[in-house]
């Protein structure tokens, strides 16, 4: 069995999948107000939210996240001190045009298709390659996803807003990879 990261499976699936079809990228965004491993903004102005998995567990327990449910709150009912919620499952997170997961293939499971919370998600499988010297992954989807139809295109101070946080976390990369240098130098 390989040894998958989120880094490492991000990297290939923003590298290898969305690198032509998105204008930017963003990884550990929470922009769309839920968690995206990686965030595309597409070339017509449409969000890609790619989850990434490294168990089955995990990818199980993404169902119980609130990106998946819509709450409508009611009205306040003081006599039992509560107020009334209803619960809908979504199709789409908020904001969000396609949705994928994407994990490795050794864990997948097709019985696992129940588990995810939409049927709209698609899943993006990834394996080592089977040529020698070749260190990039090979990505298979195994599921489309489905547009959300009404998911909106972005305006363009939007897409500045997001294109901005990835300059920033491009130029915060830079200053982690320089400090863990120095430190080398330093212990060498």
């Amino acid at each position: 069995m390989s040894q998958w990261s989120e880094y490492s499976i991000a990297r290939a699936i923003a590298l290898q999948t969305l690198a032509r079809r998105c204008v930017v990228l963003v990884d550990n965004c929470n922009w769309t107000g839920h968690e995206c491993d990686v965030l595309g903004v597409t070339t017509d102005l449409r969000i890609i939210d790619v989850e990434v998995k490294i168990s089955r567990a995990d990818l199980k327990a993404d169902a119980r996240k609130d990106k998946w449910w819509h709450r409508q709150y009611g009205e306040w009912i003081a006599s039992e001190r509560r107020q009334e919620v209803t619960v809908t499952p979504r199709a789409h997170p908020p904001k969000v045009w396609k949705h994928y997961y994407a994990l490795p293939a050794d864990i997948w499971r097709d019985d696992l298709f129940a588990a995810l919370p939409s049927t709209a998600s698609g899943v993006l499988l990834l394996r080592e390659s089977r040529n020698p010297g070749d260190l990039s992954p090979v990505i298979k989807c195994i599921r489309r996803a489905t547009p959300a139809r009404d998911a909106h295109k972005l305006t363009p101070a939007q897409v500045m807003n997001i294109a901005r946080l990835a300059n920033l976390r491009m130029w915060e990369a830079y200053q982690r990879r320089d400090q863990a240098q120095q430190r080398e130098a330093v212990n060498a």
